[in-house]
């Protein structure tokens, strides 16, 4: 069987406001991906919104107060931030779905006819890290690669407090306990791992990898099974 990987790409990584960092991310991202399928490895990227989704969160929350409505707008700027990945993807001929599929399942069915899959949000009051963790249990992942813009899973927030402390290996009711469990994020709000995320991969039983996806060079280690920079999050503690 060939080896399927899932990555969920938060949309901070496209950092609208880095145009030669994220260039040059562009660029050993497809180079990552272009390795991975002469490897014969089946890919799904699930991208998040970042500062598109807020910006369009924000200017419609002026008169849109139905969360629901709101959770569209970020889902829209999700698969606007898949488009763009896709495109750049198909550009230097890799085998990219040509389309962003809008369900776990027909990216499952997509993974099965193409090398990578790019997809953005589904549905409203899910985050593109639960969407992630779903595709990776529904395809059988050996985990599921939370790809964000911190180095680890910390105590609490590093970019507030001084004195957090990075945690290299940690169980998914470890991880629970610092973001929750279950409990929906607000439209445009944000944590290391969503807590619908944390709870599906705990009904899953399914290992989750958090690492700074600014680094290319981490996500290819965590990709390859080695030891990477970041935070293994492991189902069980044994």
């Amino acid at each position: 069987m060939r080896p399927v990987h899932v990555v969920a790409l938060g949309g901070s990584l496209l950092r609208p406001e880095e145009a030669n960092a994220r260039t040059m991310w562009m660029g050993q991202l497809r180079q990552l991906m272009v390795h991975l399928e002469g490897n014969d490895r089946r890919i799904g990227l699930v991208v998040g919104g970042g500062l598109p989704a807020r910006n369009g969160i924000q200017l419609a929350s002026e008169t849109v107060q139905d969360p629901h409505r709101l959770d569209e707008v970020g889902i829209a700027a999700t698969r606007l931030n898949a488009t763009i990945l896709q495109q750049v993807m198909l550009d230097i001929g890799c085998d990219v779905a040509s389309v962003v599929p809008h369900t776990v399942d027909h990216a499952r069915q997509l993974l099965d006819q193409h090398h990578i899959v790019v997809m953005g949000g589904t549905v409203p009051g899910q985050t593109t890290d639960t969407v992630a963790v779903k595709l990776a249990a529904a395809v059988h992942a050996r985990h599921c690669i939370i790809a964000t813009n911190v180095s680890h899973v910390h105590n609490k927030d590093p970019r507030q407090h001084e004195d957090a402390v990075a945690f290299t290996e940690m169980t998914l009711d470890e991880l629970g306990g610092i973001v929750g469990v279950g409990k929906p994020l607000n439209p445009g709000d944000s944590a290391v791992v969503d807590p619908i995320a944390v709870s599906v991969a705990i009904a899953a039983g399914l290992d989750l990898a958090v690492l700074d996806g600014r680094d290319i060079g981490r996500l290819d280690k965590a990709l390859d099974g080695a030891l990477f920079e970041g935070t293994l999050v492991r189902a069980r503690g044994d």
